[in-house]
């Protein structure tokens, strides 16, 4: 049944974070449910969104009669440092990203009762589809789709919204009882949202898995007009000259020459500037790596390194600085008027473990909402 236009989505949101999902899903939705362990977060999340619905505790020890009614959309952006290329690997049996399967059993759990979701997004890092070989992917996906959903995957890179390189696995479930709209679903697997490593993943998957996907067909965003340039605070300090000229010593000679054409050109440039370790002549040598496209991806800032830096280049003269919490929210897509933790840490450990608010908007307007509706697309007012 197509829904009134006065009545909202509901939805559950896992592993909450500040409520980025929450930000991106927009007017039409409403929270019935978020969850987040993390208390500095969920004070954030309170203090933007209120207390109503939040409850602050690990996934695992939430039950199903604590979730109200039944979700239009549960939205589990879950930990993803087991996963990522820079962890340690431990992938779906890690203790940060294999939270997952607590979170799983909650959704089964309502399931149980009757009260299955009508759809999921499960967000994370691109590792998930290679870690262990694939198996944790196929894993997710077993449970998933062995639960009687359609499933599918897109990868999308938050820079096709917002000056920020930062690509992501989106992977939706869809209930089988769902009429899926023609119009978000394709039956070619070759396009901007599924790159050669997810088709290989899902290639992997088992015969009857790969029988209830769907390769979803969102349009291709307008073109970004937003540049690093355009999200830079007037009012932040700049370095000293001899902490810019020791950033400077640390690029290698690709990265110093980038700067130096910059310069050269008189041009007024901004770059992002991110400190790696890499190996060379068989030690491992920490370097400041530049881009003045998009910045590098916004990270939690367990160490300083984690920390990008602005590099501004202008008339020659070459200024650094840290990226502010102001900042890495605006590389996120949040408003203006969505308020940050006091302290920088904080903040950045917020927005660097968030997903990109436009990102999530994209995905409402052109998956969620009209397999939600029916197939019917909702007219605005």
């Amino acid at each position: 049944m197509v829904r009134e236009m006065a009545e909202r989505y509901g939805f559950y949101e896992f592993f909450a974070g500040g409520g980025m999902a929450r930000a991106g899903l927009g007017a039409s939705w409403e929270c019935l449910f978020a969850n987040d362990f993390d208390p500095k977060k969920a004070a954030a999340y309170a203090d933007n969104w209120g207390k109503e619905g939040l409850h602050v505790g690990n996934v695992g020890r939430v039950k199903a009669n604590q979730l109200p009614g039944r979700a239009d959309l549960v939205w589990a952006s879950f930990p993803c440092q087991d996963l990522s290329l820079a962890g340690a690997g431990a992938g779906l049996k890690g203790s940060r990203s294999g939270t997952f399967w607590p979170f799983w059993k909650l959704i089964e759990s309502a399931r149980a009762q009757g009260r299955k979701p009508r759809t999921i997004v499960l967000e994370n890092v691109c590792g998930l589809l290679t870690s262990h070989g694939g198996a944790d992917f196929a894993a997710l996906c077993e449970a998933v789709g062995g639960a009687g959903y359609w499933i599918g995957a897109l990868v999308i890179d938050a820079q096709l919204f917002v000056p920020q390189s930062r690509p992501r696995l989106f992977v939706v479930a869809i209930d089988i009882d769902e009429p899926i709209p023609g119009r978000v679903q394709s039956p070619y697997a070759v396009d901007m949202w599924h790159p050669e490593r997810l088709r290989r993943a899902q290639a992997a998957l088992p015969e009857r898995l790969r029988r209830n996907w769907l390769w979803f067909a969102p349009p291709a965003p307008a073109k970004r007009n937003e540049q690093l340039i355009d999200v830079l605070e007037d009012r932040q300090a700049w370095d000293d000259v001899s902490e810019t000229a020791k950033l400077l010593a640390m690029m290698s000679p690709v990265n110093r020459t980038k700067v130096d054409i910059m310069a050269a050109s008189g041009v007024r440039a901004v770059g992002a500037v991110y400190k790696r370790t890499r190996i060379e002549d068989g030690r491992k040598v920490q370097r400041a790596e530049v881009r003045f496209d998009v910045a590098g991806c916004l990270r939690t800032p367990a160490g300083g390194s984690s920390r990008q830096t602005i590099l501004m280049v202008d008339g020659g003269v070459v200024r650094s600085r840290l990226v502010s919490a102001r900042e890495t929210a605006r590389l996120m897509g949040l408003a203006e008027d969505y308020r940050l933790p006091a302290r920088y840490t904080d903040a950045y450990h917020l927005t660097g473990d968030g997903v990109a608010v436009p990102v999530v908007r994209h995905l409402a307007e052109w998956l969620l909402e009209p397999v939600l509706a029916g197939g019917m697309a909702r007219v605005a007012a």
